[in-house]
């Protein structure tokens, strides 16, 4: 398995906290799995087109889903931004990821939503993130595509790490945002709204620093089933962003 991507064992001793227990017969190797879901996220595979090395791909594939499904992953993401002790600075921004048209072909049916709407010309999900001041991922939601920013940002606010100052773009310049920032001790570095009647005073110099986010969008969509979404239930998608989200910004550090 030296050509395929393989988590280190150190790697390795930063998330095994986080595994549900094993009852019963033993789990195949987890890091040889955990890679390999890692691979397929990355090149945009087919499960059963991830390489043998890995094993056989329905392992690969049951793992995925039942850990998905247990919120293993999303969980690893929030136990390593935990350990980071915290950041002065936070930041907040979205993304339209399309979806596939073997995401979107179940778009009515279930009990739990899908989070795929229609805007820019298609199906699309809106991916919320809010980083760190080092363009780190801290918290991710999922929307519609055709949602609006505030209601989704509004929601993050309750889990937000403490921090001085909150960076955004003007998108979320509105006064209940604000006060809801406020409430929390927390200064927004948001440039107002050129229709606004109230031109709201803000940091340009620190706004600078808000390209961070933009790379950390970069660097996801880099991840082929990150950039275009084929998983048909958000749970599923949201584990796979928070997987890949951890392991390039918190475990290769």
């Amino acid at each position: 398995m030296d050509d395929l991507l393989l988590l280190t064992e150190g790697q390795m001793r930063r998330i095994e906290p986080y595994f549900p227990l094993s009852h019963g017969v033993a789990r195949v190797d987890d890091r040889r799995v955990l890679s390999g879901i890692l691979f397929v996220i990355r090149n945009g595979l087919r499960w059963r087109d991830a390489p043998s090395g890995y094993g056989p791909h329905k392992t690969i594939y049951n793992r995925f889903i039942r850990w998905s499904r247990l919120g293993v992953f999303n969980r690893i993401l929030t136990e390593l931004a935990g350990q980071s002790g915290g950041s002065d600075q936070l930041m907040i921004d979205t993304t339209h990821l399309k979806a596939h048209r073997t995401a979107a072909s179940l778009l009515k049916k279930g009990l739990l939503p899908r989070y795929i709407g229609r805007s820019r010309g298609g199906l699309t999900t809106k991916l919320h993130v809010v980083c760190d001041g080092k363009g780190r991922p801290v918290l991710l939601r999922l929307t519609q595509g055709q949602a609006s920013d505030h209601p989704a940002a509004l929601a993050m606010l309750q889990d937000l790490p403490p921090a001085r100052h909150l960076l955004a773009d003007r998108a979320y310049s509105s006064i209940a945002f604000r006060n809801a920032l406020a409430q929390r001790g927390i200064i927004p570095c948001i440039p107002p709204h050129p229709k606004h009647r109230i031109q709201q005073p803000y940091d340009a110099a620190l706004y600078r620093k808000r390209h961070k986010i933009e790379n950390l969008f970069a660097r996801l969509k880099d991840w082929r089933r990150i950039h275009t979404r084929y998983d048909r239930c958000a749970h599923t998608f949201l584990s796979a962003i928070a997987f890949a989200a951890a392991f390039i910004f918190w475990l290769n550090q």
